[in-house]
């Protein structure tokens, strides 16, 4: 038996270091950094310097332990979901310096804790924002006039960091509004939401990420990866489950959740399977929802049922089990 080489030794290194440092590294040391450079008063831009380096690392896990290597491939996919992520990111930015406006607009009652650690404060902006953008998440499977728009974050058949963000702009506008107008009404600091921002921007960079990494028991309650492709199933009902962005308690208490550990996802099973067809460039994806096309049957919006009451499975989804 031939010795081990430096160059395989080394590989399985750094898949190791991937594996099990990624999450940690980006949850809490770039979200780490984001919370000390704006406790300390730091220009803004040094938040957009940590968001370029959870995407270049991002990039780079994805390479080292990817899920489903074919997933690294451009699809000409790669140019409209980079449009995609510069408008949205754009319009979380707009929407964090807006806050100021905002707050002398609609006079409210400074119920802020502004007396609290920083840290604990961004952790309680993160909790509030979760419920919001998880009830709106789980209404746009169940309202027409919503899946509309939210359709076109559906129409993915893979999954990598950059496509977190590949959402309609004003299903995006809807969403962070409903996450951030409560805490606005109640005094957010502009600091807590840039960090909040950055916080969103690396949660969905690693919620959607093509990485095979690991996070033990925390899978049932961070809303990562792992959990987050049953909610990228085609099939209506099947798919409509872990609505959760940063965590994954509101869909226990909804009894959304869903994990299945013998599972494994390939392209064949993403996507919508009521719209095969979606467009797939920037524009089409922009106007689609306003025609009469953009819509969708009843049936597309609620989960299907056989004549004795069950939930229809395809037959290569025998395994899938919802808790």
């Amino acid at each position: 038996m031939s010795p081990t080489s430096p160059t395989s030794t080394a590989a399985t290194a750094a898949q190791a270091v991937a594996r099990y440092g990624y999450v940690p590294f980006m949850l809490i040391g770039l979200n780490g950094a984001g919370i000390a450079f704006s406790a300390a008063g730091a220009p803004k831009y040094w938040l957009l310097a940590v968001l370029v380096v959870a995407i270049a690392t991002t990039f780079l896990v994805e390479r080292v332990i990817p899920y489903d290597v074919t997933w690294n491939r451009d699809r000409g996919d790669s140019t409209r979901d980079r449009i995609h992520v510069a408008v949205n990111e754009t319009l979380i930015l707009a929407s964090v310096a807006a806050i100021p406006l905002l707050a002398a607009m609609v006079p409210a009652p400074q119920l802020w804790s502004h007396g609290w650690p920083f840290v604990a404060q961004v952790l309680a902006a993160i909790l509030v924002a979760d419920l919001g953008i998880t009830v709106v998440h789980l209404a746009s499977h169940k309202i027409g006039v919503l899946w509309r728009f939210h359709a076109v974050h559906h129409s993915i058949t893979r999954l990598y960091g950059l496509n977190g963000l590949m959402k309609h702009p004003l299903h995006q506008t809807v969403e962070m509004a409903a996450g951030v107008a409560p805490l606005i009404l109640i005094g957010l600091p502009v600091d807590v939401a840039s960090v909040l921002a950055l916080a969103v921007a690396i949660q969905l960079l690693m919620q959607h990420s093509n990485a095979d990494y690991r996070i033990g028991a925390a899978k049932y309650v961070l809303a990562l990866n792992e959990g987050h492709r049953f909610h990228h199933l085609k099939w209506a009902g099947i798919g409509d489950v872990n609505f959760g962005l940063f965590t994954l308690v509101w869909d226990h208490l909804m009894r959304t959740y869903s994990y299945d550990p013998t599972r494994q996802f390939d392209s064949n099973q993403l996507g919508m399977a009521a719209e095969p067809d979606y467009p797939s460039s920037y524009l089409r994806q922009l106007i689609y929802p306003f025609t009469h096309a953009g819509g969708c049957s009843l049936k597309s919006l609620t989960t299907a049922t056989t004549a004795d009451g069950n939930v229809p499975i395809p037959p290569s989804d025998q395994g899938s089990a919802r808790l």
